[in-house]
């Protein structure tokens, strides 16, 4: 049934997933969010700025000790080492890299909540890349859609809530991926077996692997055309663009 390929243009992908489709294994999609929907980074990025504005504002010490973005992340990958608790809630390592900058700096700690309030409306403001909605809505159309995400965006504050049937992040879930459980919540979320959901994400092992382990069919989106970077398996089906996989999906 499978058709394995490392090239995203390959219309050997594109007839795997036609075949797919026709076969009827097809009962639900699951997709990831970050780097697949939307860049992620330069999201963050404008989140981080936008935290240190504010801290300029109602915290000035902390936000002179930091002092650039690249000291807020600093700080943030110093708690992910110091919390091995909050390894899959971002949100709660992001607002105890806020407490611990407002401590060490002298600043009231309280002011952690408001301003990872600032820090995380801003982080829902992201650039969709310009394939996403249309086959968001292509894919709702036909299954129910599951978001599954090892980061924080919420879909209704991005504003495509819609097209989706369930949202499930890995702080929700207290696993990621790519532990299978976590991919068999989102097949449990969508009333289905995980043999029969197509997941697709941007990420080979964390995506890609993840899924395969899960008993998923996997499809890798490779936007970018990089060379597969896992030795041995290959993923079920690589594409270059949500509209190609819509194609591949595509009645005709």
């Amino acid at each position: 049934m499978y058709y394995e390929t490392s090239s995203p243009s390959s219309e050997q992908a594109l007839s795997g997933l036609r075949e797919l489709r026709k076969s009827g294994a097809i009962a639900a999609i699951s997709i990831d969010l970050d780097d697949t929907l939307w860049p992620v980074w330069p999201a963050i990025a404008r989140a981080e700025q936008v935290l240190l504005d504010w801290l300029g504002q109602h915290a000035p010490a902390t936000a002179a000790a930091l002092g650039d973005k690249a000291a807020v992340r600093a700080v943030r990958e110093q708690v992910e080492r110091e919390r091995p608790d909050l390894a899959h809630d971002l949100s709660g390592l992001r607002r105890e890299s806020i407490r611990f900058s407002l401590l060490r700096s002298g600043d009231d700690p309280a002011l952690a909540e408001p301003a990872f309030d600032v820090f995380f409306a801003q982080r829902q403001r992201v650039d969709l890349f310009d394939d996403a909605v249309p086959a968001l809505r292509f894919l709702a159309s036909r299954w129910p859609v599951v978001a599954l995400s090892n980061g924080n965006a919420s879909v209704h504050a991005v504003g495509i809530g819609e097209h989706f049937h369930a949202s499930l992040s890995a702080s929700m879930a207290g696993m990621a991926k790519p532990d299978v459980r976590f991919f068999q919540a989102a097949a449990k979320a969508a009333g289905v077996e995980p043999g029969k959901v197509l997941h697709i994400g941007d990420d080979a092992r964390l995506d890609a692997l993840g899924a395969m382990d899960a008993g998923m069919h996997a499809v890798w989106l490779n936007r970018t055309g990089l060379a597969w970077p896992q030795e041995g398996r290959l993923p079920h089906f690589t594409v270059a663009s949500l509209e190609q996989l819509c194609r591949g999906l595509a009645d005709s």
